[in-house]
């Protein structure tokens, strides 16, 4: 006998001329998720279904491990999601897709540490939320591909590509961030 099946569900109102600025901002941080020894947690009604998109908690990272950064251009960025599979086994799809304007030896070695590894992706929005591409539950798939430009007008970069498979669409993340430069995003009281 299942549990209470009461709906979840609420509005979803908007404000009409309530700007929504698109786009993310020029960095974005990332890790290998065997880097990872505990994930923030959504908040769930008692059948398991996530109720909320927002990570509480904090990431819990390896000794010594911390999120390292790649710069990009954000007028190239894109960060989407969409609905894959079948009822009732549905799930969200989320892409982050940026290029990084440099081709040289350090780009290209983005395909070495980034390809046949599970990675997480943090992105800032233009409203300030850091969203996560990247999940607990299934491995996400990274691809790197370079353009050298074409003749003396083209345009060169490296393009990074996460997609990654989670329950929920683009969850946001407002825990601290342990990054090589220190810690950023850290709303912990003192």
């Amino acid at each position: 006998m299942p549990k209470n099946c009461s709906s979840i569900q609420k509005s979803l109102g908007w404000c009409q001329g309530t700007p929504e600025a698109p786009g993310v901002k020029k960095r974005v941080y990332y890790i290998s998720t065997n880097q990872i020894v505990g994930w923030p947690q959504l908040e769930r009604d008692e059948n398991g279904r996530p109720i909320s998109a927002a990570y509480k908690g904090d990431f819990t990272l390896a000794e010594d491990a911390v999120w390292h950064y790649i710069d990009h251009l954000p007028n190239k960025a894109e960060v989407k999601s969409e609905t894959q599979g079948e009822v009732p086994s549905q799930t969200i799809k989320n892409t982050i897709s940026i290029v990084h304007p440099a081709v040289g030896a350090e780009a290209a070695a983005a395909s070495c540490y980034l390809l046949n590894t599970d990675n997480v992706f943090l992105v800032e929005d233009m409203k300030g939320n850091i969203r996560v591409i990247g999940s607990p539950y299934y491995d996400a798939i990274a691809t790197v591909a370079q353009d050298l430009g074409q003749g003396s007008t083209g345009t060169t970069g490296t393009t990074i590509t996460l997609e990654a498979s989670d329950i929920v669409s683009l969850p946001v993340y407002s825990g601290k961030i342990v990054t090589e430069d220190g810690t950023i995003n850290d709303t912990a009281e003192p």
